[in-house]
């Protein structure tokens, strides 16, 4: 086989379907949970969902998610066969939440490359039980009765239909079809795709032949199904509908058509080699949409939802797209370096200024696309953290709701990465510390459900994501007291703003909790929260209001790979300020500079008081420029945190690639203040200042 169509690839591929899949079914599972009722729609996808879980990890040998698969389908077989009207749906829900975040473990196995044979023997045995108390005394379903009482694992829902048929209808022929599948294009894999439908018609068919024929190892087989389709031909007992419900669940299927094959020598002389023709069949197609349900041979299943011609999404490999944003970023940088050439600006050339004028507007226009095509509604990931609450509500016997907004709001696929930690430890200390519990919020006139409210707008170049409560708050008191307990205070208590006391819950090892618990109490999940958001050039502030409630307050940029930065000089360096981070700049006058107790310089701005960071002392760098009153001054602010860098000039701002540093700098020195590093258009080399790290070794 080629690389294309090799064992990495085919996990790939599973892998992202997999978990693609496992979010349709919190979701579906969580909308069944919260009307307290699953509905005949629900049922039928979340079967259909699970059948392809069952069938795509039988495919790749992963036996133990198949297992567990295969058992929520029978379980949901059975529920869609019945109908019970006394069923315990926060049981269901909690077995089919335990039955994903199994699965999931194991995908994270097979993603790292660990062994994935744990085996869900007890997770089974509950199903199994929970399906014994729906089933009740009803007399019917005692094929499947009679198979669990045998204990030969999980049931095959396939095989169900097919033994039901056979012990309905006495004598029955067996029935004969041909089938056309196309897949949509771009969904990649072809012929891997065949290879599932043929493994999962073992069960419900007595002979199966398939055109191609040889669909793993032949390389070509991929294109051909692509080009000509993949042709199937059964013998069967199963209905037209059952052959129908079977193709309707298969991913990714564009087009379809089955035919029943009055003629049943032809399927053997097929069979024998001796092929014939579509065209000579004497069988009426079938025509209808897949969604349908009709059970006459007579008409044609066709789904054309994704024509060729209506494709709108390809999948695309990730590190492609990073390859495309490196490679904009170095054309960005060459364009300023031609157009800013000093050996050009001293030239006066029309027709090279219009030229010039074009390709940064289309520079510009290509940086925006491939940008755009990098960003992701946070929709997803604010879903996924009504799992968590839920989770959390059952665990501390509260009661509250999540309300989101602005989830449409898009931001770069590796800052979403970086983002879902600290929102799940965020929801998790809200719950935790904040929503009090249904009698103490009564007793304060409060709702009986408490609010958590996830929200994100843009702001400028930022996206800035609040999680807020409306629980009972942050206590200034306590928090000072624990502060002072770890000797985790920087300054006088009586000098701390109410944000500077609050953010010290962001302090490395910084706990109110007395006793700890399995979500609280070891002083980690903030700080991750702290590490995850810095990682990401973010900024993140607490306010509260004692009795009313909380507002985590997340500022970070849409995009790692180019910003907006100031440049400055200091001596024959240059500095980068991200524009994020500036207030104002403005030259200093002598009546203005102060200075502390310590003797560190100081700045009044407005009646305000704010310290000086001189670069050049910081990195030894020789200047002509050393009286304040000389040089400028940019006032930067991060996370409440406000300073004020002497530089010897500004620059002029534009649109810097980031670039980190070399390893084997950061092996080796320790540099305070750099975040990383960029090329100006003139060639030479600026370093990013990290406008966080400055702040916290001055005040």
């Amino acid at each position: 086989m080629s690389d294309e169509y090799s064992k990495e690839s085919m996990i790939d591929i599973y892998i992202f379907e997999t978990t693609q899949i496992l979010e349709q079914l919190e979701q579906a599972i969580m909308d069944g949970e919260q009307s307290n009722e699953y509905t005949t729609d629900a049922i039928n996808e979340i079967f259909r969902l699970m059948h392809t879980i069952k069938g795509s990890s039988a495919m790749m040998s992963f036996d133990n998610i198949t297992s567990l698969a295969h058992s929520v389908e029978d379980l949901f077989f059975i529920l869609r066969d019945k109908r019970p009207d006394a069923m315990d749906c926060s049981t269901l829900s909690d077995i089919v939440f335990e039955s994903i975040d199994f699965i999931k473990v194991e995908i994270e196995k097979i993603k790292s490359g660990d062994d994935s044979n744990e085996h869900p023997k007890e997770l089974i045995e509950r199903i199994r039980g929970f399906l014994e108390s729906i089933k009740g005394e009803d007399g019917g379903n005692k094929n499947i009765e009679s198979r669990q009482d045998k204990d030969m694992g999980p049931l095959d829902v396939n095989i169900l239909l097919k033994e039901q048929q056979e012990t309905d209808v006495d004598n029955q022929d067996k029935n004969h079809y041909r089938a056309k599948v196309f897949f949509e294009d771009g969904c990649q894999m072809e012929n891997v795709r065949a290879y599932t439908i043929i493994h999962n018609l073992k069960d419900m068919a007595d002979e199966i032949l398939h055109f191609p024929k040889d669909i793993i190892e032949d390389e070509s087989s991929g294109e051909q199904i692509k080009k000509d389709g993949f042709e199937i031909l059964m013998k069967t007992g199963m209905s037209y509908d059952e052959v129908h419900a079977f193709f309707g669940q298969v991913a990714f299927l564009k087009e379809l058509s089955i035919s029943s094959m009055e003629n049943t020598q032809e399927f053997e002389k097929i069979k024998a080699g001796q092929q014939t023709s579509a065209e000579d069949e004497k069988s009426q197609d079938v025509k209808m949409d897949i969604g349908e349900k009709e059970g006459n041979a007579d008409k044609k299943i066709r789904k054309e939802a994704h024509s060729s011609s209506n494709q709108k999404f390809i999948s695309v490999n990730v590190s492609k797209l990073d390859q495309l944003m490196d490679l904009v970023g170095e054309m960005v940088v060459a364009e300023a370096m031609v157009t800013q050439n000093p050996d050009v600006k001293a030239l006066e050339f029309e027709g090279f200024e219009k030229a010039s004028r074009h390709l940064n507007k289309i520079t510009s226009e290509l940086q925006d696309v491939v940008m755009s095509m990098r960003m992701v509604p946070l929709s997803n990931t604010f879903f996924k953290m009504n799992r968590i609450l839920r989770d959390m509500c059952k665990k501390l016997s509260k009661d509250a709701q999540l309300e989101v907004v602005g989830e449409d709001t898009e931001v770069d696929k590796n800052i979403i990465e970086h983002i879902s930690d600290p929102l799940m430890h965020l929801i998790r200390n809200s719950m935790d510390h904040g929503i009090e519990s249904s009698q103490e919020r009564i007793e304060k006139d409060k709702p009986q459900m408490g609010t958590i409210t996830l929200e994100a707008r843009n702001e400028g170049s930022d996206v800035v994501i609040a999680v807020k409560d409306d629980g009972k708050g942050l206590d200034k008191e306590r928090i000072l007291k624990k502060a002072r307990e770890k000797g985790l205070l920087q300054k006088p208590e009586s000098e701390m703003s109410d944000t500077e006391a609050y953010n010290l819950i962001f302090m490395p090892g910084f706990s109110t909790k007395e006793n700890v618990s399995q979500f609280s109490g070891r002083g980690v999940g903030m700080d991750v929260v702290t590490k995850n958001i810095e990682a990401v050039g973010g900024s993140i502030s607490v306010y509260s209001v004692r009795g009313e409630g909380s507002s985590v307050v997340m500022k970070i940029p849409l995009t790692l790979a180019i910003i907006d930065g100031m440049t400055i000089r200091v001596g024959s360096s240059r500095y980068t300020v991200p524009v994020t981070a500036i207030r104002e700049s403005f030259r200093a006058e002598e009546k203005d500079i102060i200075r502390d107790p310590g003797g560190n310089e100081m700045i009044m701005v407005r009646g305000n008081c704010y310290p000086v960071v001189r670069l050049h002392e910081i990195y030894g760098l020789d200047t002509y420029v050393n009286e304040l009153t000389k040089g400028i001054m940019v006032m930067v602010e991060q996370r409440g945190r406000f300073i004020c860098i002497f530089a010897d000039e500004l620059m002029g701002q534009q649109q810097v690639v980031v670039k980190g540093l070399p390893t084997y700098i950061k092996r080796n020195k320790t540099i305070k203040g750099i975040a990383g590093c960029t090329l100006l258009g003139d060639g030479s080399i600026s370093l990013i200042l990290n406008v966080e790290e400055l702040a916290g070794n001055v005040t």
